[in-house]
């Protein structure tokens, strides 16, 4: 089977029950899977900088990953109100590898303030 993309394998690791840090630690050991996430960084970091920190915690595997960064970016420089703080939160954890945990820990506060069970 030909692997076209960093999604295809994540997909693969994700079916066997990989999440959050072991799925990024056995990501980081499949040969396919780095050469992949290499050649797609070199192309799209040329659009973007991002520190060190960045390249470990995001997954940044296309061009809107890259896009939807530096709009954060824009926003946490802003002055907003405390909802939309928590809305820029909430979009910048989708571009982690384990971007559901957030989603649930989320959809759980707002399930608590409505005492819905």
């Amino acid at each position: 089977m030909k692997v076209e993309s960093l999604q295809e394998i994540e997909d693969f690791y994700k079916n066997r029950g990989y999440r959050g840090k072991k799925l990024r630690k056995i990501l980081t050991k499949d040969k396919e899977w780095l050469r992949l996430y290499r050649e797609r960084l070199q192309k799209l970091t040329k659009r973007f900088y991002l520190t060190k920190t960045e390249l470990k915690k995001y997954v940044m595997s296309t061009n809107e990953d890259y896009e939807i960064l530096k709009k954060i970016k824009l926003l946490e420089k802003l002055k907003l109100t405390k909802e939309d703080k928590v809305l820029v939160r909430l979009m910048k954890t989708q571009l982690e590898f384990d971007w559901r945990k957030y989603i649930i820990q989320t959809l759980n506060k707002l399930l608590k303030k409505y005492s819905i069970k």
